[in-house]
């Protein structure tokens, strides 16, 4: 028996059961990581976690606020979408050395270290995050599914219920298949944008110069609001949950040796696959910036209206079909991570299992009731302005899933020799403050301003 699976023993009899099970037990520990051997045949048993939290930053909230920012602004908000992304590497290793160092998700040890009510408003929050998400996936999949075979926005929407079956299908697979669907997914978006990108042929100088700071972010309303909508689809809470959990997957040695090596790989296996992240996000305002804001269509916030205007604007008949195939990738990839995150807050948190379909089903019931509600009384218009919405709720959670991830990595009665230097406990904290602020900023111009 490995180390691992006898950790895993431990937990299931130390105690209650329902007190003692590890995150996601039935994949827990269950993908073996070789002992010895080349560095990068260790390193690639842990390539998967990475990939799978990237999915939420470049979901299709994202596309809808990196439209809106491209469009309207041009280049200017890729320093938000560069800084929203690093702030996304520090906190997705913060999550992972976690879950590495104690053996708890995030959840799990909100739940060991807060009062009951503070949990309860914790779980609130998240579960909102989880289901602005979820309204995000809707909203996107359906589009992408009206675009490419003229089903209607309702109809789509509904038929996302189904979701569920494809998640549950993969898992009973192994979890290895879940992540080698979510990988395969990736690089057809990544290739779709790349041919675009080549179409559309930016200009390097404008590019570049978009990914420095421009203080009319912070001072232009407008732009702030796109901007914090990008934060928000871009560092998601709920991801923090999840690469808690799922790093513990991999059957790497429980002691300190063991977690140390599983922290660094980790680690560089999450930064390399938020690069790509990086990529696909830059990639869609720059389209946007270079198809739309360049040719005085500076009004593009739909996702639909986008779809139908490519082709035309870049003279590629193929672009809008590229365009709309990426988007259902990405829709159907955001579904299997948006499971496993609402499974693993709903069990750390309130220590309630209840099987994956019907928790699926509960969540995406939740996310279809408005996206049908808003279709049926605004007309597609308004699912582009919830849309954005949903990604400006989510940066709103961000602060609840941030702040205890910094304090629990910073304190060395939880850690150990894991946990993090003064330095990089500094610069967490600066960014939890960044957040606050610009969460605050909104508030302000949106009931004062």
């Amino acid at each position: 028996m490995s180390d691992a699976q006898a950790e895993r023993q431990a937990w299931r009899f130390a105690g209650p059961e329902q007190d003692r099970l590890p995150s996601l037990p039935e994949v827990n520990a269950s993908i073996p990581v070789p002992k010895t051997g080349m560095w990068m045949r260790r390193f690639f048993a842990f390539v998967g976690p990475g990939y799978m939290v990237s999915v939420g930053y470049m979901d299709p909230g994202n596309w809808a606020t990196d439209i809106a920012g491209g469009s309207q602004f041009g280049y200017t908000l890729l320093t938000v979408i560069l800084l929203s992304n690093l702030m996304a590497i520090l906190l997705q290793a913060l999550a992972a050395r976690l879950g590495i160092a104690t053996g708890r998700d995030l959840a799990q040890a909100c739940r060991e270290s807060f009062p009951r009510p503070v949990n309860f408003l914790l779980w609130i929050a998240c579960e909102a995050a989880i289901i602005a998400c979820d309204l995000a996936e809707v909203i996107g999949t359906a589009i992408a599914l009206q675009l490419l075979f003229g089903i209607p926005l309702i109809t789509g929407a509904l038929i996302t219920a189904l979701d569920a079956f494809l998640v549950l299908l993969l898992m009973n697979r192994g979890f290895r298949y879940l992540e080698a669907f979510v990988i395969a997914l990736l690089i057809v978006i990544a290739v779709c944008f790349v041919i675009q990108i080549a179409a559309a042929a930016p200009p390097i100088e404008g590019v570049l110069r978009g990914f420095l700071p421009n203080s009319e972010i912070v001072t232009n309303p407008a732009m702030l609001y796109i901007a914090i909508g990008i934060i928000g689809a871009t560092v998601m809470p709920h991801n923090l949950y999840l690469h808690s959990s799922i790093v513990q997957t991999r059957a790497y040695e429980r002691t300190d040796e063991g977690k140390r090596e599983a922290v660094r790989f980790a680690t560089l296996d999450s930064t390399i696959a938020l690069m790509l992240a990086l990529f696909i996000n830059a990639a869609i305002l720059i389209v946007a910036a270079a198809v739309f804001h360049e040719s005085g269509h500076s009004e593009v916030a739909e996702i639909g209206e986008a779809y139908e205007l490519l082709s035309p604007l870049l003279g590629l008949s193929i672009a809008s079909t590229l365009f709309a195939v990426a988007l259902l990738a990405s829709g159907l990839n955001s579904t299997v991570t948006a499971t496993l995150a609402g499974q693993i807050v709903m069990e750390g948190f309130l220590r309630l299992r209840i099987p994956t379909w019907a928790r699926r089903l509960l969540t995406r019931g939740l996310a279809i009731i408005p996206v049908v509600a808003v279709t049926a009384i605004y007309g597609e218009r308004g699912t582009a302005q919830l849309l954005i919405l949903s990604q400006v709720v989510l940066s709103m959670q961000l602060p609840f899933a941030v702040i205890p991830l910094v304090r629990f990595v910073s304190d060395k009665r939880k850690m150990g020799a894991l946990a993090i230097p003064g330095w990089v406990s500094l610069l967490a904290w600066l960014v939890a403050a960044i957040i606050v602020a610009l969460n605050l900023k909104l508030l302000y111009d949106t009931f004062v301003g």
